[in-house]
């Protein structure tokens, strides 16, 4: 099957995953976006994945977002999409970064916070952020720990600049279906002890392997990679 028709077909399989988890959740399927994490995808096929209908693309890499952008403004032609970013923010990455993306998904403190305020205040524009915690404890993942989202996400919330639209997670790494649900739920519950301080609507969690777990826990954006693209193109 060519490369542009496996997209198209890998994407609305996905899209019925989503849809028989919402219905065994007993959600509405509306309620809940898929974003393609599009880490080492080249501009050609993300284009093709615009084409069959993606709306939210997420990169993990600055350098890569930067690489990509003017190859696919040309290819989308004008077709409409969302660049987020989902990886973890260095500092002096922020300018760069925010010539591209209109959500940063990975913001990990309220020092990353203060940067991308100050720049924003310079750019005079405003960014929606996700504040990313790590639910599962693992140290190879970033984010804030749990005990201390609800008190990162009301310092955020104070900056003016910044629009605070929800919570993500990188859910746990293990074969145990009641483990990683229990992460997935943990972010959920620190969403409704921090609703008093903003609205949060975007609980981001869940991949190709577990996003079945991840609707029934409450998500409302998963994020897909593999599932449409293929395993990752291993680097040379």
């Amino acid at each position: 099957m060519p490369a542009d028709a496996d997209i198209r077909a890998n994407l609305a399989a996905v899209r019925e995953r989503v849809h028989a988890a919402c219905v065994a959740a007993g959600r509405a399927s509306d309620e809940v976006e898929v974003l393609l994490a599009t880490k080492t995808q080249p501009a050609g096929r993300i284009a093709a994945a615009v084409a069959a209908g993606a709306r939210l693309i997420g990169e993990n890499r600055v350098q890569e977002l930067a690489a990509k952008d003017t190859e696919l403004t040309a290819l989308v032609d004008g077709l409409p999409y969302e660049r987020h970013f989902i990886g973890h923010l260095q500092s002096n990455k922020v300018n760069q970064v925010l010539r591209y993306v209109s959500c940063v998904q990975s913001v990990d403190g309220v020092e990353l916070a203060d940067r991308l305020q100050r720049r924003l205040e310079t750019l005079d524009r405003t960014l929606d952020v996700l504040v990313q915690v790590n639910t599962s404890g693992e140290a190879s993942k970033s984010g804030v720990a749990p005990d201390e989202a609800v008190a990162v996400v009301r310092e955020v919330a104070e900056r003016d600049r910044l629009r605070v639209r929800g919570l993500m997670t990188v859910g746990l790494q293990s074969p145990d279906e009641a483990a990683v649900r229990a992460s997935y739920r943990a972010l959920r519950e620190l969403r409704d002890r921090a609703a008093d301080a903003a609205a949060l609507p975007v609980l981001s969690m869940g991949m190709s392997g577990d996003l079945e777990a991840a609707v029934a826990e409450g998500a409302t954006m998963v994020r897909v990679g593999s599932a449409v693209f293929g395993p990752r193109p291993q680097p040379a």
